[in-house]
């Protein structure tokens, strides 16, 4: 079963220029992987991939191509995922309208919903990066 996920614009192009920077071939996308961990509930990897590897299947949503595993599809379900800019720190955000913010410093600069960031140091080809979530 493939998440609801709503994917907001601002992440919409930040994933395809990742994609389209990657030098892969039309239908590539990218291989997210979200595990429980950090302070919003999520640990993230990513990386632009050419096709889904066995076992994930490929989410569309408004041109954006994700390679999701099993696990990843049931933990984004009800999910926004957002780009975030500030002049500190830029990334994916995951927000989950059910969760509320952790205690710790990061928090004070994040919505009041649960959020990981994906910084862009992280980004990989081929290989997920780990990523460390706030």
């Amino acid at each position: 079963m493939l998440p609801n996920v709503t994917i907001t614009p601002a992440a919409a192009k930040f994933i395809n220029r990742i994609v389209r920077f990657s030098g892969l071939a039309a239908g590539a996308g990218l291989r997210l992987a979200v595990t429980p961990g950090g302070c919003s509930g999520y640990s993230s990897e990513f990386s632009a991939e050419a096709a889904p590897a066995a076992g994930e299947q490929l989410l569309e949503v408004d041109g954006v191509r994700l390679f999701l595993a099993a696990e990843s599809r049931l933990m984004l379900n009800g999910i926004t995922i957002d780009f975030i800019e500030t002049a500190t720190q830029s990334g994916l955000s995951f927000i989950d309208p059910n969760k509320e913010a952790c205690a710790c410093s990061s928090a004070e600069t994040a919505p009041k919903t649960g959020v990981t960031k994906i910084e862009l140091g992280a980004i990989g080809r081929g290989r997920p990066a780990p990523v460390v979530a706030h």
